[in-house]
């Protein structure tokens, strides 16, 4: 299993309004892929107007993330209103090798 994760800033005023939009346009795009085995979207406010944002989707092999990504795995994935709400993003993502895991309860 491979764990893709992509990281963003918007502005704390607007994150609750960030996350329905990527839950309706990214993570609705993650989980109709083949080989998506589940998404979250994680946000942490930053006590300076800003509020961070991890995207995290684990995948069955790269070539499911191919399905999603194109063939250039490590360029994020962006949507036409992203540029109303990031302040900041990554425009790479980061791969791991998921060595362990355990139920979450």
């Amino acid at each position: 299993m491979i764990a893709r994760m992509w990281r963003g800033w918007v502005r704390t005023e607007q994150a609750n309004a960030y996350v329905a939009y990527i839950t309706g346009t990214g993570l609705r795009e993650y989980a109709a892929t083949p080989g998506n085995l589940g998404c979250q979207m994680w946000t942490r406010d930053l006590g300076d107007g800003r509020t961070e944002v991890l995207t995290v989707s684990w995948w069955e092999s790269r070539a499911a993330i191919i399905g999603f990504a194109g063939s250039d795995i490590e360029a994020a994935v962006f949507y036409p209103e992203d540029d109303e709400y990031l302040v900041d993003r990554e425009t790479t993502v980061s791969h791991f090798e998921v060595a362990a895991a355990s139920p979450v309860m």
